[in-house]
């Protein structure tokens, strides 16, 4: 553990041990992570850095008490580096705080530290210009997320090995292909992974049936994969959230990507609003002097917002009163676009309702 110690402009008023309000503020790494204390008047107490280990956690949260009592603490990259330091915080009953970047221009004006950046965050806490509450991800949408992950991931290799078993097929032997002929692509995979128990890889014709037959067994595994997370993701949200499943247009996948948008606290969200900005389906104001407009939201979780759109086009397809909405703001001027901005507004406060009540 290295700390470095700073020194305070008024060592009289040293606050160890006496239980005065402090703010710490971390900024996070793979292999350590660099805290800064501060007093309730944002006075720099000391920086220090710690291993991302269990101990290295525990070493930091001492060292932050040691100055006095520790109610907040703004963190850097709670959902990937401070994902582990987030979970331990809360497990001890303090408040974490996600805590972005500097903007450029203070970066420009103060440089660019590991300590500079703790500081950052805990000022950011300190001045509640950062007031978004961590992610606890420590329940059933952390498992959502680990199992939509690792499925993501199968599909783009699935598809990738599908393509290549395509470009193989077209330049083999006219007899291989034509014997592949007409049939579908389960059949065809399945044919493929016997082509290599006749053959030996001697020739053209050997190498192909055998890359042939290696491509049709991962192609066939991933789809196992995937049929099984599919499963997984499917019994969680029907476990914890099945009143999403039984609204019109709300799958498993769209589900999925709006539980994990929400988070496992949803509560730390102070109303459906915040939920529809989180998801990018909130219009944002763009007005100057007399010129009064709203423009489109580009940012919030993007995954989310297809989410949204996708369950807005089946409502459209399916739903009557969804229809009627469209034909009635038709009428009123409104275009296609505009309409379907509208109705993603109100999916995602019907989903964040859903939630907070299940919650």
């Amino acid at each position: 553990m290295t700390v470095t110690s700073i020194p305070r402009p008024r060592p009289d008023q040293d606050n160890s041990g006496n239980g005065e309000t402090i703010v710490l503020g971390v900024d996070t790494h793979k292999d350590k992570h660099v805290a800064a204390v501060l007093t309730a008047n944002g006075v720099l107490v000391e920086v220090s850095s710690f291993p991302t280990t269990a101990a290295g956690y525990r070493q930091l949260l001492a060292w932050a008490r040691r100055h006095g009592s520790l109610q907040r603490a703004g963190v850097e990259g709670t959902s990937s580096y401070g994902a582990a330091l987030t979970r331990f915080l809360l497990s001890q009953a303090i408040a974490v705080i996600e805590v972005t970047w500097p903007d450029k221009a203070t970066r420009r004006r103060r440089g660019k530290t590991d300590a500079l950046d703790a500081e950052h965050a805990a000022r950011a806490v300190l001045a509640e210009t950062a007031v978004g509450q961590a992610k606890t991800a420590d329940g059933p949408v952390e498992m959502i997320r680990m199992f939509r992950l690792a499925r993501t991931s199968a599909l783009k290799a699935r598809t990738q090995a599908i393509n290549q078993l395509k470009a193989v097929l077209v330049n083999a032997d006219p007899q291989l292909r034509d014997s592949m002929a007409g049939l579908g692509p389960k059949t065809t995979w399945r044919r493929c992974t016997t082509l290599a128990d006749d053959v030996r890889p001697d020739d053209v014709g050997g190498a192909t049936a055998h890359t042939l037959a290696l491509l049709a067994r991962r192609i066939l595994a991933l789809t196992t994969d995937i049929d099984q997370l599919q499963h997984h993701i499917e019994h969680v949200i029907q476990q914890h959230w099945p009143q999403l499943l039984q609204r019109t247009g709300i799958g498993p996948d769209n589900a999925a990507a709006l539980l994990i948008t929400a988070g496992d606290n949803p509560e730390r969200l102070t109303s459906s609003a915040a939920f529809v900005a989180l998801c990018g389906a909130s219009p944002v104001e763009a007005s100057s002097g007399n010129n009064q407009r709203r423009r489109l939201n580009r940012g919030g979780d993007r995954q989310a917002n297809a989410a949204l759109y996708r369950i807005v086009i089946s409502r459209l397809h399916t739903d009557t009163a969804t229809r009627a909405y469209r034909d009635r703001r038709l009428t009123e001027g409104k275009t296609k676009r505009e309409i379907i901005r509208c109705l993603k507004r109100y999916v995602a406060r019907e989903v964040f309702g859903l939630l907070t009540t299940s919650q």
